[in-house]
């Protein structure tokens, strides 16, 4: 039987796609946000730069993926605990997305107290195109690990990975250009996206040190939300009217 006709293979790779999406979510609205602190006419190719970067690190991580299983290898214990790579890439890019979520929520709090005024001294900070990408490949980098280590253990094939990851970036990319401005349009929406940064972010850091949460409740919790928030913008619009 050829493989394309094999049950197995396209399960997991719908499985496996799916769940590429899923965990490209977060990677989406942080890139998403970043981006738009850009002016309007760069901030459509800081998304597609920085998916496509996303794009380009999944796929020569899994191109390696005898070197990707050595970054879960046990480096050294502290209190008892074994410390890998692994481990000390995802506090590291768990605390850089706590930070520039405290951040970014800490700007908007000030941009708003102040009316939005162009002439506000508080008034969030231009940044460049160079900086915006770098804070992308950051998380990319954080990002893409995860994901591979997640693909390597659901498929066998490494063209069934490679396709299913191509497939969600391809998705991400559509995507990007509406969520991002349903995002940056809704203030309270924004607020929502940054806290989910900030629950990534520390739960990045609980699984580096060695406490896993289950992603499942994660995203459930932000499920959740999206649908309570969405609930409360059509209650605003219908109010306005």
């Amino acid at each position: 039987m050829s493989i394309f006709l094999d049950p197995s293979i396209w399960a997991s790779f719908l499985t496996l796609t799916v769940l590429e999406i899923v965990l490209g979510i977060d990677n989406l609205i942080f890139i998403s946000i970043v981006a738009g602190r850009l002016p309007v006419e760069q901030q459509e190719k800081a998304r597609k730069v920085g998916l496509s970067l996303a794009l380009f690190m999944r796929l020569a991580l899994l191109a390696s993926i005898s070197w990707i299983v050595s970054l879960t290898n046990p480096l050294f214990s502290v209190l008892g605990q074994s410390v890998s790579w692994r481990d000390i890439i995802l506090i590291g890019g768990g605390l850089f997305l706590i930070y520039k979520g405290t951040k970014e929520i800490h700007e908007l709090i000030d941009h708003e107290h102040d009316g939005g005024s162009e002439d506000s001294p508080r008034q969030p900070k231009k940044v460049t195109f160079a900086g915006v990408i770098g804070q992308i490949i950051v998380l990319d980098i954080v990002f893409s690990l995860d994901s591979v280590i997640t693909a390597v253990g659901m498929a066998d094939n490494l063209w069934v990975m490679s396709a299913a990851v191509l497939v969600a970036v391809l998705i991400m990319l559509v995507a990007s250009g509406p969520v991002a401005d349903f995002v940056n349009n809704h203030p309270s929406v924004k607020m929502l996206a940054l806290a989910f940064l900030l629950l990534i972010g520390m739960v990045l850091v609980a699984d580096g040190f060695g406490y896993h949460v289950p992603k499942g409740f994660i995203y459930a919790a932000m499920g959740f939300s999206v649908v309570v928030e969405s609930l409360n913008l059509i209650a605003r619009r219908r109010r306005s009217q």
